[in-house]
């Protein structure tokens, strides 16, 4: 079809409301009704009709001292209920595939559940020699370093009803020995704001982890790689490390964090 042909199913008020929301949203500050006019291009008496319209429905917000319009409280709901609506796994799966491009290690996002680590979304490096996880594999928290990031996001409170016992139960070599450990361990990736683990949960295995955030600030999950200590040399560590930050923060960011 064309453009000709496009245009003529258009609405014309539909779009000039359109266009005034994306002035005002694209100069981020208020403007005045002749601002409005004079940037959008359309008749005065037009853009009246389209302001009022918007300003009615909550899209605008007419300051009644400096008579200056500014963008309504709606557009904010609006932009926050399709954040809401995203999926860590829908937004996140494209950037761990990049992920894996620019390190050539594994990478994965988890979530938290009760008292485990659940991948929920993997890519696995073409030359892998990792012994591979599934979407859907549960880990203990406290025996994996995405289980520790993921604990970073619990108060006290939340933490000793989660482990309401001193001793840890399922508890394996090399990891903490009881709650009290876990939490000095957490609070020092807190701090940290990510966790690199040499061996923690496979020998001979490296993980980077990064919190995954939301619009509200809340954690939605984790973002990780796995890299083979005997494949990967120690200065090429830094490297791989601002790669996960880099995916995380892009996630984050489509979440609505910051």
């Amino acid at each position: 079809m064309s453009d000709k042909g496009e245009k003529k199913h258009l609405i014309p008020a539909l779009e000039r409301g359109l266009m005034i929301l994306m002035e005002l949203n694209r100069h981020h500050r208020e403007m005045s009704f002749g601002e409005i006019v004079k940037r959008v291009g359309f008749p005065q008496s037009t853009s009246y009709r389209a302001v009022q319209t918007l300003e009615h429905m909550g899209f605008l917000r007419h300051h009644p001292v400096t008579g200056l319009y500014s963008l309504g409280v709606n557009v904010l709901r609006l932009g926050f209920e399709y954040v809401a609506s995203l999926d860590v796994v829908q937004v996140g799966q494209p950037v761990i595939e990049s992920l894996c491009e620019q390190t050539g290690c594994s990478s994965h996002i988890a979530i938290r559940d009760g008292r485990d680590a659940v991948y929920v979304a993997r890519v696995g490096a073409t030359n892998a020699t990792i012994r591979r996880v599934s979407v859907g594999t549960r880990l203990p928290l406290h025996r994996t370093s995405l289980g520790r990031m993921l604990l970073t996001d619990l108060s006290r409170e939340e933490f000793e009803t989660l482990y309401p016992a001193g001793e840890l139960l399922d508890k394996e070599p090399g990891t903490p020995a009881n709650r009290e450990i876990l939490w000095e361990l957490v609070q020092e990736d807190r701090c940290r704001g990510y966790v690199i683990a040499d061996s923690y949960f496979h020998f001979g295995i490296s993980s980077i982890v990064y919190p995954l955030y939301n619009y509200d600030g809340a954690m939605e999950g984790v973002v990780s790689i796995m890299v083979p200590v005997h494949e990967v040399p120690p200065a090429a560590h830094n490297r791989l490390q601002c790669h996960v930050a880099e995916a995380a923060a892009s996630i984050s960011a489509m979440l609505g964090h910051g």
